[in-house]
């Protein structure tokens, strides 16, 4: 798996400073208000909208926060009209990115994304430039998993039941992958389990890494891995790149 993963982005959300709360949590809002938006208020039947809301619980965005992006969701209350968009980047060291955008404004949206890559020394590129090199996955990660799990190998053949594409270990953390298809029903086994869940999304994995090990190519990676973060429209963001911060 890509050194700069989501659950990267995921731990600096949780650890952000106070004046960057606010704009987390306006992202973790478009997030839920897009899931309602598609699958309805209720989370119990909206798979969408409970990863997005436990997400948004995982960086402790307002119980009120949450509420009234679900009513923007299904048209209780008022609010912008938000779009998905996808975008594809070319990144230092022939790196690759997709973007994944959630905006009410298209036109700032790809400016500032294509701004954000041209300092970085990169580039937008157009439909399929990059996305061949991704697969799309369910990806879902437990912290600390010896003490979750009695017995990892029981559970991996447990899980190839459900579609389990694979298992690794990063550190003390439990790893899973699935196809899209079978994310829900993986995650929903784990719950019957009672395996707490740290993180759980759809992401683009790479297929191929490039490891990057020049500090200065380090620095350029961070600076554009903040710019992603801070920006307001940016969702999620995957790369290629295999970098240890």
């Amino acid at each position: 798996m890509s050194g700069h993963s989501k659950w990267s982005t995921i731990k600096r959300q949780k650890g952000a400073a106070d004046q960057k709360r606010g704009a987390i949590f306006t992202k973790m809002a478009k997030n839920i208000t897009v899931a309602a938006r598609d699958g309805g208020g209720d989370p119990d039947t909206n798979f969408k909208l409970k990863v997005a809301i436990d997400k948004a619980r995982s960086v402790n965005t307002p119980k009120d926060n949450i509420e009234r992006a679900i009513k923007k969701g299904t048209g209780e209350l008022k609010g912008d009209t938000i779009e998905e968009i996808v975008y594809e980047a070319f990144g230092p060291s022939n790196s690759f990115f997709v973007v994944e955008a959630l905006t009410d404004n298209k036109n700032r949206s790809v400016s500032e994304i294509r701004h954000i890559f041209s300092k970085a020394g990169g580039s937008l590129g157009g439909p399929n430039s990059v996305m061949w090199q991704f697969e799309r996955k369910g990806v879902i990660r437990i912290e600390d998993y010896k003490n979750k799990i009695k017995d990892k190998d029981e559970l991996e053949l447990e899980l190839i039941d459900f579609g389990l594409e694979d298992i690794i270990i990063e550190e003390n953390d439990l790893i899973i992958y699935t196809k899209v298809e079978n994310f829900q029903k993986t995650r929903e086994e784990l719950d019957k389990k009672n395996i707490i869940v740290n993180y759980a999304e759809l992401e683009y994995v790479p297929k191929e890494e490039k490891e990057i090990t020049d500090n200065k190519e380090k620095e350029k990676f961070q600076k554009l891995f903040e710019a992603l973060d801070d920006n307001d429209d940016v969702n999620n963001f995957y790369t290629n790149a295999d970098i240890e911060l």
